[in-house]
């Protein structure tokens, strides 16, 4: 849905319902092998947090703060801002770790508080030597980084959780589309049939990695998830620039260097770190 192709919010609202309908459809699958073994578990569990306002507030808070992720990017998307959208996503693993500093008193080795400062600095020199504070980056980073935050002290498994969270929206989204249809501005009537099919499929392409994430938020130190989710901000710069030909002029590519030599310290140093405990344990 790339450039005019369709309103970021209607996009959002597709996104949703069909994410929706996806994670239903794979909690009833499980319903039906799981059987009893289900309600006990995964079922009482989420017909749980329904009822308790401690386990449903904070996903209320993840389904919104995830909203807002998916809007901002889409609309930075459309209005050809797909390289600072990727430097969101290379600032995200970095602000895991502040977050897993400031709120699950994680600590922090000196090489990682220079791989922060490094990628902070990257962000003031876009600010004030690029002339162009970076807000689409920074307002993905927070907002992915605070949903995992969030996913990461929850009590809910990932599917029952990303069901929960998907739940909460989607009957506005479905109301809103409803809406816009009977108005006659629905953008999704307009499109080709491509187009279309984008539209639908967009909850579905969503679903797995989502829930990949959310279990291993509940699994790993924020730090160490941090670590693995370079990949897709790689691809998303290459995209913008080679495919769709967004301009990174010096200025810029000197604000991604000084971020991706703190992630390359932070990575180094955690390998280093990881190595020297197996090497422990083999002499032990």
């Amino acid at each position: 849905m790339r450039r005019r192709q369709g309103p970021a919010a209607e996009a959002i609202f597709f996104r949703l319902v069909s994410f929706s309908g996806e994670n239903y459809k794979g909690t009833l699958i499980t319903f039906l092998e799981g059987d009893m073994a289900w309600k006990k578990t995964r079922g009482y569990s989420l017909l749980k947090a329904l009822r308790e306002k401690k386990v449903f507030l904070p996903f209320l808070l993840t389904s919104l703060l995830l909203s807002t992720n998916w809007l901002i990017y889409i609309w930075a998307v459309n209005s050809d801002y797909i390289v600072e959208s990727s430097l969101g996503y290379y600032i995200n693993p970095l602000i895991n770790v502040i977050l897993g500093v400031l709120f699950l008193k994680e600590r922090l080795r000196p090489p990682q508080w220079a791989a922060i400062l490094l990628a902070t600095g990257g962000v003031c020199y876009l600010t004030f030597v690029y002339g162009h504070f970076p807000w689409i980056a920074i307002v993905l980073a927070l907002t992915f980084g605070l949903y995992g935050l969030l996913r990461k002290i929850t009590s809910l498994p990932s599917l029952e959780g990303l069901c929960l969270e998907t739940s909460i929206l989607c009957l506005p989204a479905l109301l809103v589309l409803l809406s816009l249809g009977n108005r006659g501005e629905l953008a999704f009537v307009q499109q080709n049939g491509t187009i279309q099919l984008l539209f639908v499929a967009a909850g579905i392409v969503t679903s797995v990695p989502l829930i990949l994430f959310g279990y291993a938020a509940q699994k790993l130190p924020l730090s160490t998830l941090g670590i693995i989710q370079y990949l897709a901000p790689t691809l998303q710069l290459c995209i913008g620039i080679f495919v769709y030909g967004e301009p990174f002029p010096q200025e810029q590519r000197i604000g991604f260097a000084l971020v991706w030599c703190g992630l390359a310290i932070y990575g180094l140093e955690g390998i280093m770190k990881r190595m020297g405990r197996k090497k422990a344990r083999l002499e032990a």
